[in-house]
């Protein structure tokens, strides 16, 4: 990056306030108690998180009569599922990209059921009244190279072979710039109906009300430490107390997995963001973007941008940074360089909102896999289920995991249950310190990979035989 580029946007970040914006809100409810004695319940939820609030959600929808238990370890929807981009999407395999080189075989089936999902998604926030600003606005994913644009053209043709072109619209450089204007953008891929946009922490906290509403006991600042069977039950040892359930179902994500077999699955990875100011009407004038689509540029090391219901700017991604061991810390949740190099970016994509200022700057870690997107199993004969592996698209996708383990735990076998996304996991991670030394490579092979036309070196060749790899 250009130094002199550097200087010039860190003005910009002056005011920054170091906090996720969607959860600097007054309208933030209230930490519930913590658990301080002994519960009994048919389903325990581990997980504050979109993951166990929709699994404790459809499990009362399913059985209002079911007696269910949540468990946070802070406060629902504080990490992952109160500061990411806000994307909603539909797809469950982590774009049509990864979809089609994984399972192209039942892709049709998969981007059928991820429709399905997103408009369940909708239809619940009309139902349970939560107010979190969605929008069902798409997504453009935007070339900034020349090699992108023949990169989008085959995702296109690929997906119109399978039946699955209806909504996609190719755009060249003209039509992508009518859209949304930037100096950078060379063409696009629009997906009208796959994507939307909305407040996580809202609809965090939306999912939270609609679970006590439907009679679900949830108990925050309340950490599930340990897991073992006891009797017919399943036993969770907490701070202050103990849980005994029938069934356990686990969203813990990027924390370590309470089945300790399955830890070796995921790495934490950390993504920051930046927000800008509310913009003026001229400078959202000079933008167009009257569509207020979600936009995500092509490269390998790629940033997503959006505008929120009040007209800032979200700017996040390229850095994607792995901590030595795998340790989520929260001091890692703030990285000046990584700011300063998000905040040139911005500038150099959109130079006519020089002299806007960012309100807020932050980051937190998402949980990946070596296929980038969520892997599913039981444990204790069936009595436990889990989800994991997001790798940042679990907004939409998270419901469908929570699907997925309600059926796993009542031993059924449906149409989610069968397919072999559901049914295979990932390549594990190595131990350390193989898993440190690989991905650092991985990500400066896939940043020399943008530097040089997308040609794609040895080693990532050979990730890519393996079915290994590490998503930016």
């Amino acid at each position: 990056m250009d130094p002199a580029a550097v200087r010039t946007a860190a003005p910009s970040l002056s005011d920054a306030q170091p906090v996720p914006f969607w959860l600097d809100d007054p309208g933030r409810p209230a930490p519930l108690p913590a658990l301080t004695a002994t519960e009994h319940c048919d389903l325990l939820v581990v997980g504050g998180g979109y993951s166990g609030l929709w699994t404790a959600l459809l499990a009362k929808e399913r059985d209002p009569r079911r007696d269910v238990v949540l468990i946070e370890g802070r406060e629902a929807g504080w990490a992952a599922s109160g500061r990411n981009g806000g994307f909603c999407a539909a797809s469950l395999t982590h774009g049509l990209g990864n979809g089609l080189a994984r399972w192209p075989a039942e892709l049709p089936k998969l981007e059928e059921l991820g429709a399905r999902n997103l408009d369940a998604i909708e239809d619940a926030v009309a139902a349970y009244g939560i107010d979190c600003d969605f929008e069902r606005t798409g997504e453009i994913d935007v070339a900034t190279e020349p090699h992108h644009l023949d990169e989008l053209r085959a995702l296109h043709e690929a997906a119109g072979r399978l039946g699955l072109g209806d909504g996609l619209e190719l755009l060249d450089r003209d039509a992508v710039r009518a859209q949304v204007d930037s100096p950078t953008f060379l063409g696009g891929l629009w997906d009208r109906r796959g994507v939307a946009v909305l407040h996580p922490a809202k609809l965090a906290w939306g999912l939270k009300r609609a679970c006590l509403d439907a009679g679900v006991r949830l108990y925050e600042n309340t950490r599930g430490l340990h897991l073992a069977p006891s009797g017919a039950a399943m036993a969770v040892r907490t701070p202050y107390g103990h849980v005994l359930a029938r069934r356990v179902a686990l969203g813990t994500n990027v924390f370590p997995s309470l089945v300790r077999r399955t830890r070796p699955y995921t790495v934490p990875v950390y993504d920051y963001a930046l927000m800008t100011e509310p913009l003026t009407a001229d400078r959202l004038a000079s933008l167009g973007w009257g569509n207020r689509q979600g936009l995500g540029d092509s490269a390998n090391q790629f940033h997503y941008f959006r505008l929120t219901a009040d007209n800032r700017v979200l700017w996040g991604g390229y850095d994607a940074i792995y901590p030595f061991g795998g340790r989520v810390r929260a001091e890692l949740d703030q990285r000046p360089e990584t700011y300063l190099t998000l905040a040139a970016h911005f500038f150099r994509c959109f130079p006519q909102l020089a002299g806007v200022r960012f309100s807020h700057a932050w980051g937190g870690a998402i949980d990946t896999c070596s296929r980038f997107s969520a892997f599913f199993g039981t444990a204790h004969r069936g009595r436990v289920a889990y989800a994991a592996g997001y790798t940042g698209l679990g907004v939409g996708a998270s419901r469908f995991g929570a699907e997925v383990m309600l059926d796993l735990l009542a031993g059924e076998r449906t149409e989610r249950t069968e397919l072999e996304m559901v049914r295979t996991k990932p390549l594990p991670f190595p131990p350390e310190p193989f898993a440190w030394a690989g991905i650092g490579v991985t990500r400066w092979s896939l940043a020399r990979a943008d530097a040089r036309g997308g040609r794609r070196n040895l080693w990532l060749r050979a990730l890519d035989r393996l079915g290994l790899g590490f998503d930016s």
